[in-house]
């Protein structure tokens, strides 16, 4: 009885931390930079689908805490429209522009986005501070 009992007991503690294991290992360890080339693939703004641009690409270079977007088009020289600073916190990248060719309203205004990292993608989500609302995906090339 007493053995019978001490197996049940043991086995009662075995599924909950197996559970908790199972648990613990499926979350995913977001890099601790996002350091690489990332090209632009689409989205979604203000919820609507927003498909990547076609005769041209968007591309952003990320270093340890920096970052330079580009616009190449063929046949024109590349075009730098956009630099700044980023740091991760979790699922956290906080953008701040240092560089806007078009809208420099931004420069120096932190973005909040909830990021994740699956495989070659990159997913930025967050609102901007116009107040619109935007899911962006990126796949590493570099």
């Amino acid at each position: 009885m007493i053995s019978t009992l001490s197996k049940y007991h043991v086995s009662m503690y075995k599924v909950p931390l197996i559970l908790i294991l199972f648990a613990l290992l499926s979350f995913k360890q977001q890099p601790a930079s996002l350091k690489g080339t990332w090209e632009y693939r689409g989205g979604k703004f203000n919820n609507k689908l927003s498909a990547a641009p076609k005769g041209y690409s968007q591309k952003r270079k990320y270093a340890d805490s920096t970052f330079d977007a580009f616009l190449y088009e063929p046949d024109q020289p590349t075009v730098k429209y956009e630099s700044g600073d980023y740091t991760l916190a979790g699922d956290r990248c906080m953008e701040t522009q240092t560089f806007c060719l078009q809208d420099q309203s931004m420069i120096g205004k932190t973005v909040h986005y909830q990021y994740t990292v699956i495989k070659d993608t990159l997913k930025l989500k967050g609102t901007l501070p116009n107040g619109a609302v935007i899911e962006d995906y990126w796949v590493k090339t570099k």
